[in-house]
């Protein structure tokens, strides 16, 4: 089985800075893609921020030159630094990864159990 935890979160006030982190464990042989997900009150879910297993990143333009997203392929976890947040970055923030696990041929994608950022004054 594989597991994604994640740590980080709680409220900020507007321009604070905060860590989020998620690490993945279980039966994993790879994991090609890493990925922040937030969804705000009453809007969809969006793509934060994704990194491939070379480190190519991409973000949503909401968040370009602000979020940071890392990985360590050795501990399986991937970070998301966000300095400067703002009033319209609340939202409930999860990781998902694509891995590969021993037992299946194929690449799945995996949740965390998301976590709270509340960004008020």
């Amino acid at each position: 089985q594989v597991r994604l935890v994640e740590s980080g979160g709680g409220l900020v006030q507007p321009g604070g800075s905060m860590r989020l982190s998620c690490k993945a464990s279980g039966n994993i042989l790879t994991i090609a893609k890493m990925a922040w997900h937030r969804q705000g009150p009453g809007e969809e879910r969006e793509v934060v921020a994704l990194i491939n297993r070379a480190g190519a990143t991409t973000y949503a333009d909401s968040v370009k030159g602000r979020f940071t997203i890392t990985r360590d392929n050795g501990e399986n976890k991937v970070d998301l630094q966000m300095p400067q947040l703002q009033i319209e970055d609340t939202a409930l923030y999860s990781c998902n990864d694509y891995i590969r696990s021993t037992g299946m041929a194929k690449l799945q994608y995996y949740w965390g159990q998301g976590t709270q950022i509340t960004v008020s004054s």
